[in-house]
């Protein structure tokens, strides 16, 4: 049987969180890991496991063709995580502070199980903190107002979320690519997720129609974006 490629799915914004009544981008995440019934785990670690947020995952996740779970490192389910994550399709990580959750999971060894599942072919997928936190770094307000952070590292370069969700993230991330503190990159809007093969990129799929993804880099100390392609997926 041929092995599944590791995937990597960045949601700006969106999912069914976002969207309750336009779950494209999960279906999406359900589909690429190509199991007719897949084991997907949610991830609430960077909201502190929020009830709510648990609430809407099971809700949203019940009405589709998988077997939910919940990844919990302050009430785990579990005897063994890595034996929990690598039983999965798929992870789904949720929004929140990424400083905090990155460090939580550094100290329960997620940073190097997650990377493992990744390369056997479970497929990632996460939006806002759950998405950037693959990349090598990223703009966050983990601390009060937008910096960059480093992150885990899987995917290079950067990644900045909810692109056109909050007026001050595209002039501050064109920024600090024009200056050096991060890392040239992409954008992805509310509603659109990137898809990576390996560390490659290889489209970007919305549920929005109006939805945009966009790769930046800097050129003689200006920022040049570049609009990518999309696939519009939603109803």
């Amino acid at each position: 049987m041929t092995a599944r490629p590791p995937r990597i799915v960045a949601m700006g914004g969106g999912g069914f969180s976002m969207e309750p009544d336009n779950l494209a981008l999960d279906r999406h995440v359900l589909a690429l890991t190509g199991k007719p019934r897949p084991k997907i785990a949610f991830v609430p670690t960077a909201s502190g496991d929020a009830d709510s947020y648990i609430q809407k995952f099971n809700a949203a996740f019940a009405t589709l063709d998988c077997e939910p779970s919940i990844l919990s490192l302050f009430k785990p389910a579990y005897s063994d995580l890595r034996d929990f994550v690598m039983a999965q399709d798929a992870i789904y990580v949720g929004g929140g502070n990424t400083y905090n959750m990155l460090a939580l999971w550094r100290l329960h060894g997620l940073d190097v199980i997650f990377r493992d599942a990744w390369e056997a072919g479970v497929v990632l997928a996460g939006i806002s903190a759950g998405a950037l936190c693959w990349f090598d770094a990223g703009p966050t307000d983990s601390f009060g107002p937008l910096r960059a952070i480093p992150c885990l590292g899987y995917l290079p370069g950067a990644l900045c979320v909810h692109y056109d969700g909050e007026a001050d993230r595209r002039p501050i991330f064109q920024r600090m690519i024009a200056e050096g503190s991060c890392p040239a990159g992409f954008a992805a809007d509310d509603g659109a997720a990137i898809v990576f093969e390996g560390t490659d990129y290889a489209e970007t799929v919305t549920s929005r129609p109006d939805a945009r993804s966009y790769r930046l880099v800097a050129v003689d100390g200006a920022t040049v974006e570049t609009a990518l392609p999309v696939r519009y997926i939603g109803p």
